[in-house]
């Protein structure tokens, strides 16, 4: 069964990312999990995504495209990146979310992955 680890940050956290006094630190946290991820043969896909600062978000009413810079809301953790993974079950899913660095201090989210739709004839 597939399973995508959601990461949530705080806003101490991702800035840490760029911190050169906690960097390193942060960088090797996720390396290691990361890398116990790919040992165990679970890893699918992965990717820590850039501070929500740099984003963009869309919406559509109607026929209009709102197009506004940053996150849409303001809230105390952020999406910092996932990862997807493979495993037997949503326990082993779990136990791998407990092993993020994230857990400590921001939180992780696992939601099964939807079955991809049958492809047409």
């Amino acid at each position: 069964m597939q399973y995508a680890i959601i990461v949530y940050e705080t806003a101490a956290d991702l800035a840490s990312r760029e911190d050169p006094a906690r960097a390193p630190a942060y960088w090797a946290a996720y390396t290691a999990y990361s890398q116990a991820l790919v040992e165990a043969g679970v890893a699918r896909v992965a990717a820590g995504l850039e501070v929500p600062a740099v984003a963009t978000t869309v919406r559509l009413r109607g026929a209009q495209r709102m197009v506004q810079d940053g996150p849409f809301v303001e809230t105390k953790e952020m999406l910092g990146g996932f990862f997807l993974i493979e495993v037997p079950d949503l326990d082993a899913a779990l136990e791998w979310a407990a092993r993020c660095p994230s857990a400590a201090t921001g939180s992780v989210e696992v939601r099964p992955l939807l079955p991809p739709p049958p492809l047409p004839a």
